[in-house]
């Protein structure tokens, strides 16, 4: 069986570095299809309310931009994909090790707010990690030459806008389409609208619950890559933003930037379907390293 040549080797403190500049980054500035989507959505709105709302959005970004200032005073739980190609050779326990540095390197040296403690005692180490925290994803991919970090500091009020239901094969589309919208509905403002409603559909309850992160946190303008996912975004997309909830919850057109969907295949028995909310400040940085050197985005 033939391997693949290594063309990368990853050094751990130059991870804790990236994870550091990424944590304070995605605080202070939105991703372009975000900040983007919130003036598309002012300039369509109909209720003068929800647009005073967008326009606050928009001076708020433009204040932390000019300023340094976060945008969410919420640092949020940290959560780190880390996407790896062919022939990248890494020390996995030293990767982790090191993105945990980096989080609380950010931490301390920013200085940020720790919103971490321990889910009994409430003890806050003030370094924004905790047992088994950062929250770190792996996956793999064809691309030689190539390890991706995507960084998403997951705050409560949107991560308090998940929901997990085991519902029947019975029930079918038309239950996994009335559980989403009622769970935007029970949601309200209290998921800081206008949102990402990111929805799982299929696997074990598990994976269900992550495919619904997994889709809360996709760049704006992205679709499922099932085609069936693909029609149901649609659908819901549409039914979500007739709901009249608005910005921030107070009425209008506007509640969400965009209904993802990610499916998985599931057990004959099984129908199960998650949702998972970003609120208005859908906020992500990404690092990529590769021979040529490290590059930041969105």
């Amino acid at each position: 069986m033939g391997h693949a040549a290594v063309t990368l080797r990853i050094v751990p403190d130059e991870i804790e570095r990236a994870v550091a500049g990424l944590y304070v980054r995605s605080l202070q500035s939105l991703p372009p299809d975000v900040e983007g989507a919130i003036g598309g959505l002012r300039n369509a709105e109909s209720d003068d309310t929800a647009r005073q709302i967008l326009d606050a959005m928009l001076d708020n970004i433009a204040v932390a931009a000019r300023t340094g200032g976060l945008l969410c005073q919420d640092t949020g739980l940290p959560v780190v994909t880390v996407s790896v190609g062919r022939g990248v050779v890494f020390d996995g326990i030293a990767v982790e090790a090191a993105i945990r540095r980096g989080v609380a390197r950010a931490t301390r040296e920013h200085p940020l707010r720790s919103s971490v403690v321990h889910p009994l005692t409430r003890a806050n180490d003030q370094d924004s990690t905790g047992i088994r925290i950062p929250a770190i994803h792996w996956q793999f991919v064809e691309t030689p030459d190539w390890l991706r970090l995507d960084f998403v500091p997951k705050g409560s009020g949107s991560e308090n806008g998940s929901f997990l239901a085991m519902l029947l094969p019975a029930d079918g589309i038309a239950g996994i389409k009335r559980f989403v919208i009622d769970k935007v509905v029970e949601a309200g403002g209290k998921v800081c609208p206008p949102t990402v409603v990111g929805v799982g559909i299929g696997g074990t309850s598990d994976l269900c619950m992550h495919l619904a992160k997994v889709a809360a946190t996709r760049p704006l303008g992205t679709v499922s890559a099932d085609e069936h996912g693909r029609a149901l975004e649609v659908e819901l997309g549409r039914a979500v933003n007739r709901l009249g909830i608005g910005p921030q919850g107070l009425g209008g057109d506007a509640t969400a930037y965009a209904v993802h969907v990610e499916v998985a295949a599931t057990h004959i028995t099984l129908n199960p379907v998650a949702v998972n909310i970003q609120c208005h400040s859908a906020r992500r940085a990404s690092a990529t390293f590769t021979a040529a050197g490290i590059e930041v985005g969105a």
